[in-house]
């Protein structure tokens, strides 16, 4: 039985859509009709590159609508292009994945009852495809060459045409075929694109048609080193790994009509299409490799929360019925709506993604066992970090979490803790008599007027009470105003002349640390 959700999904689509659906006939309903039984869809990128944000958009957008309809999330990896594949990117294409919150079920690395999952290993399921379609008249061999394609090419543009192949041999008699085969002439196999292509119902874009035997020429299926194009093995893994539902992104509507034409050459009934708007940049460019910035690894290594980074994407663009910040994967998956996907272009600014970290990480912060994985990181990287002497109090995990706690809502990356900014936390400051001399003549005077308060305080800190001790204190210098008191505190806490307030500062260094710092400005007074 289908999910009564997804059921009652496709009676409000059928509403929204009953005029466009009231124009096609029953051949293309019947054509692009919801595959009954389990939902299962695909995220399927080629290991020519490193998983970047408009993948993970994709494979997101595929993920929720698996888990809001109980189905099946499944990474397919098209690795067809041998010549153009990257070490190391298909394992990290899945790292990134599971680092991200949106694990596959079924994968290369994870196996499942439908793979391979890699294109490679089925090069016989599409040889044999590509052969049913020759013997069926729906491909044909062409011999043409490298040459003869390129002169076709720059005579079509001197021309002010688009480019296309002229489908030549498409038209060779059986002998021919037989006698160039036989010399072993290089060849590819390349479908016979029909007239007449069928309008298609796409679940975001409406009704959808595309004459595309008038503007493009018959595609290849089958290249001459013996892998498939994107356009055959894409068609046979949807079909035979039982994928329901199509969802990719737009540029791919324009091949949509191509792959039907090939279901219905091969009898096979296809899958729901969903074609995603793109996700681009503020300005409505393109986000582009080339910015280096948008791969998940850099987000990973500069300290981006995985459920930042599936909260902005899915923020700026649309498919759920609210639009708010600081949602996690399950209230994506409880709040997704793909009715309320929109044909418009998602423009990410990327400049709020440290705004949506910070909300992230404060919500890490207070939660037990989230707060306990942020401690255990944030230890190494402080080792990392701090080449000077690190003490083993400030490693232990109670500072720690008082730190985090104090400085949550403050602070937008978790790396913000180990940078030279909060070094005084973990590494005991430096300061000179003369910086202390350009503040104050009474430096003994209001180390010992700290040291007195600490001590009656006790050895758990308040910031509310210490602020107000704080400015009892300073009234107390005599020829010192408040200003340079707290400039001084500040001065040996951290050496800085910035950042969190002194309370705050005393209450995360605790009462022990306080007085040996405080000690430190005694005897520097006390040695001039």
């Amino acid at each position: 039985m289908m999910p009564l959700a997804l059921r009652c999904f496709r009676c409000l689509t059928a509403v929204r859509n009953r005029r466009v659906r009231l124009q096609l006939n029953t051949a293309v309903t019947r054509c692009c009709s919801t595959v009954q039984g389990e939902v299962r869809v695909r995220f399927a990128p080629s290991p020519t590159g490193f998983l970047h944000l408009g993948g993970l958009r994709t494979a997101l957008y595929n993920y929720i609508f698996a888990k809001k309809y109980g189905g099946s999330f499944v990474l397919r990896l098209e690795d067809t292009d041998q010549s153009r594949l990257v070490p190391g990117a298909a394992e990290s294409i899945e790292d990134m994945l599971e680092w991200a919150g949106v694990p596959p079920d079924e994968s290369p690395r994870r196996g499942g009852p439908m793979g391979p999952y890699l294109q490679s290993q089925r090069l016989d399921l599409y040889s044999q495809t590509a052969q049913q379609l020759v013997e069926s008249d729906h491909a044909y061999y062409c011999f043409c060459s490298s040459q003869r394609l390129d002169l076709l090419k720059k005579e079509a543009l001197r021309t002010g045409q688009t480019p296309r192949y002229d489908n030549r041999c498409r038209h060779l008699r059986a002998e021919q075929v037989k006698e160039k085969l036989a010399q072993g002439v290089p060849h590819v196999i390349r479908f016979h694109l029909e007239a007449g292509v069928e309008p298609f119902h796409d679940l975001i874009f409406g009704r959808y048609h595309h004459e595309v035997a008038q503007v493009e020429g018959d595609p290849v299926v089958i290249k001459a080193d013996g892998f498939p194009t994107y356009h055959l093995a894409n068609i046979v893994d949807d079909h035979y790994m039982r994928i329901s539902h199509v969802l990719r992104g737009s540029e791919w509507l324009i091949s949509t009509s191509k792959h039907l034409l090939m279901y219905r050459a091969l009898g096979w009934q296809p899958p729901t299409f969903g074609h995603l708007p793109l996700l681009m940049n503020k300005d409505g460019s393109k986000l582009s490799k080339r910015q280096g910035d948008i791969f998940i690894q850099s987000f990973q290594r500069n300290g981006v929360l995985p459920e930042a980074l599936l909260d902005i994407t899915t923020n700026c663009g649309s498919g759920f019925n609210t639009n708010r910040i600081g949602r996690r994967i399950d209230e994506l998956i409880s709040e997704f709506n793909p009715s309320k996907i929109t044909t418009h272009s998602a423009l990410l600014d990327l400049e709020k993604l440290p705004e949506f970290n910070r909300i992230h990480l404060q919500r890490r912060i207070g939660d037990e066992e989230q707060c306990h994985l942020l401690i255990k990181d944030l230890q190494g990287q402080i080792q990392q970090a701090c080449t000077a002497e690190i003490q083993d109090k400030v490693l232990h995990e109670d500072y720690i979490r008082r730190v985090l706690h104090h400085r949550k809502g403050h602070i937008t990356s978790l790396k913000e803790l180990s940078s030279p900014a909060y070094s005084y936390l973990w590494v005991r400051p430096s300061f000179s008599s003369q910086q202390v001399a350009e503040l104050t003549a009474e430096a003994q005077h209001i180390a010992s007027l700290v040291l007195k308060l600490i001590a009656e305080q006790g050895e758990e800190l308040k910031m509310d009470q210490l602020s107000k001790d704080l400015k009892t204190l300073a009234k107390q210098a005599k020829a010192t105003k408040y200003r340079e008191v707290m400039k001084l505190l500040r001065l040996v806490l951290s050496g800085l002349q910035q950042g969190p307030s002194v309370a705050e500062m005393m209450v995360c260094l605790g009462p022990a640390e306080i007085s040996h710092r405080f000690q430190k400005l005694l005897l520097l007074s006390e040695t001039n």
